[in-house]
């Protein structure tokens, strides 16, 4: 069972500009629920009962909150609006230890994994990018966990990208391909189209077994300053099996400003207090 997951959010968000200024990009809604809460949402339900934010000192609203508010709660109570408190303080919280570790520079992806190697110990565990944001029947997470449990390897979500995107993503050479499930021969981080060993590239869930430390503590900063992790992946391959799931559902980049809007768009026409009224906004707008 996998009981830890870590999120990077330490990131600038400058993409985001002038909003991320004072809010960090993590904390924009979609909809009514910041994006970061749909990550650990989604970690929680696979039983994950501790949560590692690898953060930066300013980003204080996240952990704000995921702290229980019960000031709010109690104004919620005198004002007899007792059906919003667990809107507030989601019961699902209630029982999640929270662990806050500041990344002092933002040194890349792997970098910021590292941080957290004290805390996870010997246990294998998630990492989730909540910049991507996952909707199907089966989460995204809970499809790498059944892999994981097939294969007892650490296990890498992956979908196939348009050629005009692959040099965004890390993307991996395949082996045998089974029920969805490849087995990695070789992965590259932001290759050309050209240069490519496929179109099949990695989309923002993982579940590594905690030999993947090992292997970050031997990368070497790249040309850019940072510890990448699908270089660390890339060493890990000549000692153990790791395999990509393919991810069956729907995934938008909430990095961008085109997928933050699409998924905002999605999930209002999702959402059956607002669907008609979105629709006829659209209409409009056209």
């Amino acid at each position: 069972m996998i009981k830890k997951a870590v999120l990077p959010v330490a990131g600038f968000g400058t993409r985001f500009l002038p909003a991320s200024k004072s809010i960090p990009k993590e904390m924009l809604p979609i909809i009514d629920k910041p994006l970061v809460q749909y990550a650990v949402e989604e970690a929680i339900n696979i039983g994950v009962d501790e949560i590692i934010f690898i953060i930066s000192p300013e980003k204080y609203s996240i952990r704000k909150h995921f702290e229980k508010n019960e000031i709010f709660e109690s104004r919620l109570k005198n004002s007899d609006k007792t059906e919003m408190i667990s809107k507030l303080n989601p019961e699902i919280f209630s029982e999640i230890k929270f662990h806050y570790i500041d990344q002092e520079e933002q040194n890349g992806l792997g970098h910021a994994i590292l941080q957290a190697e004290k805390v996870i110990g010997d246990n294998s565990f998630a990492v989730l990018l909540p910049d991507d944001l996952f909707f199907s029947e089966e989460s995204c997470l809970d499809q790498l966990l059944n892999s994981y449990k097939k294969t007892n390897s650490s296990v890498i979500a992956v979908n196939k990208v348009n050629k005009e995107d692959i040099h965004k993503y890390g993307v991996i050479k395949p082996g045998d391909i089974k029920n969805n499930l490849i087995q990695i021969e070789d992965i590259v981080e932001k290759p050309s189209y050209e240069n490519a060993p496929s179109d099949i590239a990695v989309c923002g869930r993982y579940i590594f077994k905690p030999s993947i430390f090992k292997f970050l503590h031997l990368t070497n900063f790249d040309n850019s300053g940072e510890i990448q992790l699908t270089d660390a992946i890339k060493v890990l391959l000549k000692e153990e099996k790791v395999h990509a799931r393919i991810y069956e559902g729907e995934k938008y980049d909430c990095g961008s400003k085109k997928g933050f809007v699409h998924a905002t768009i999605a999930l209002a026409l999702r959402d059956e207090s607002i669907s008609k009224d979105i629709k006829e906004i659209i209409k409009e707008i056209i």
